[in-house]
C-alpha cells in the first residue's frame, strides 16, 4: 500500500545537502539505520548501490552521503561533503560495490552489511524520492518499515503469544503502534517484529522487553 505524503515538507523534500534527495538525503536515512542498529559508527562496512545507484552513486555523491550515514549525521550536516576524509579519520574501512541486477525491484535500492565490535548487520532499504525511503529487510527478513516514526526493532524466538504480550507492554505504556510487520526463518526459529511508533517507548520498558528470556535483542531506532 502506498504512503501519502505527510505534509508540505514531505511534498517539497527535506532540507539537505547534496544535489538529489534520493541520492543524498534517503541514502543517508537508510545509512542512519544502520548506525542505530549497530549501536554508533561501524568498524567495516560493504555497500552494494544497486541499478541507477550503481550508475550514479559518485556523481551524485551517494558514496559521501551513505559515509555519512553510517556516522550518524543528519541530512543538513554540513560535513557530508567531507565524509570521505571523515570516515577515513575515524578508520572506517568500506567497500562500494555497484551492483546492475533484475533481481532488485526498485532502481534506487541499496544494500548495508556493516559490523560493529560483535555485531554484525544487514540492511536493505529503497530511496522512494523527496527524502522518503522505505527499509525492506534487515539481515535477510522482510520489513516495511519508513524510518519517519520511532521504530522498535525485536530479534526473538517464534513463541506462540509474543507479539500479544509486546503489545501489551505498549498499551500499558499509551504508545500507540501505527504498523507492525512479522517476519521469521521458519517455525519456531528467529522472528523479527518491527513496530512503528507513534510515541516513544520508556527507557524501563525496552529494557523489561530486553530482558525477557526469548528475546535475543530489542533497541529503539528513532525517526531518521
Amino acid at each position: 500500500m502506498s504512503q501519502e505524503p505527510s505534509g508540505i515538507f514531505d511534498m517539497l523534500g527535506p532540507i539537505m545537502i547534496g544535489p538529489s534527495s534520493s541520492h543524498t538525503a534517503g541514502v543517508v536515512r537508510i545509512a542512519r539505520v544502520v548506525h542505530f542498529l549497530l549501536g554508533g559508527v561501524p568498524d567495516e562496512a560493504e555497500i552494494l548501490f544497486y541499478n541507477s545507484f550503481a550508475m550514479t552513486y559518485k556523481g551524485h555523491g551517494s558514496d559521501k552521503a551513505v559515509l555519512a550515514g553510517l556516522m550518524g549525521f543528519a541530512v543538513d550536516d554540513e560535513r557530508i561533503r567531507d565524509a570521505i576524509a571523515l570516515a577515513d579519520e575515524l578508520k572506517l574501512r568500506y567497500t562500494f560495490d555497484p551492483v546492475i541486477s533484475s533481481a532488485k525491484n526498485h532502481p534506487n535500492t541499496l544494500v548495508i552489511r556493516a559490523r560493529r565490535a560483535d555485531r554484525q548487520v544487514s540492511v536493505e532499504g529503497i530511496s522512494r524520492g523527496g527524502g522518503l525511503i522505505l527499509i525492506s529487510s534487515i539481515d535477510e527478513l522482510h520489513t516495511n518499515f519508513t524510518g519517519q516514526l520511532h521504530t522498535l526493532i525485536v530479534q526473538a524466538r517464534d513463541v506462540r503469544g509474543a507479539v500479544a504480550f509486546l503489545s501489551a507492554i505498549l498499551a500499558y505504556d499509551s504508545v500507540n503502534i501505527a504498523t507492525l510487520t512479522v517476519s521469521r526463518r521458519a517455525k519456531e526459529d528467529i522472528a523479527l517484529q518491527v513496530y512503528e511508533l507513534d510515541e516513544p517507548l520508556r527507557e524501563e520498558s525496552l529494557t523489561y522487553i530486553q530482558t525477557l528470556p526469548w528475546v535475543f535483542q530489542a533497541q529503539i531506532i528513532p525517526p531518521v
